[in-house]
């Protein structure tokens, strides 16, 4: 069975920018035996971000192109699990980005790779990997 893992909209980020981190992610592009997920809030905050540091209307397509076979729509399931976890992650600052990758990772029991150390520091009935300390 093809191990679920959930990318967080910074694990994206960081691969696309070519950071720290970022590699595990690109080479999970080319895996046949994961089953890649991204939220489409992650999807979001990943385009806003990438506009905000100047990519043009036109780039932001192409820098998501090998992400968007995997994006999930975030659901009714994936919004209640975001909210129940709202109370449990505000004492480490998460974002509602953050709780919607893990509402994800959650409901398919998958993994959620992020490059935000905080989410070490997470006691949830969900795997965490972080790809990078800082």
């Amino acid at each position: 069975m093809a191990e679920g893992v959930v990318l967080d909209a910074s694990a994206i980020l960081a691969a696309i920018q070519q950071e720290i981190g970022g590699a595990p992610v690109v080479y999970a592009l080319t895996e046949p035996e994961r089953h890649l997920m991204v939220s489409s809030v992650n999807l979001c905050e990943v385009a806003t971000k990438l506009v905000s540091t100047g990519h043009t209307r036109a780039e932001v397509p192409i820098s998501l192109e090998p992400f968007l076979k995997y994006v999930v729509d975030f659901d009714q399931g994936q919004a209640l699990v975001a909210a129940e976890l709202a109370r449990l992650t505000r004492p480490l600052g998460l974002s509602f980005g953050d709780r919607a990758c893990l509402a994800l990772a959650t409901t398919h029991k998958a993994t959620a790779w992020t490059t935000d150390g905080a989410w070490s520091k997470l006691k949830l009935d969900v795997k965490v990997r972080v790809l990078r300390s800082r």
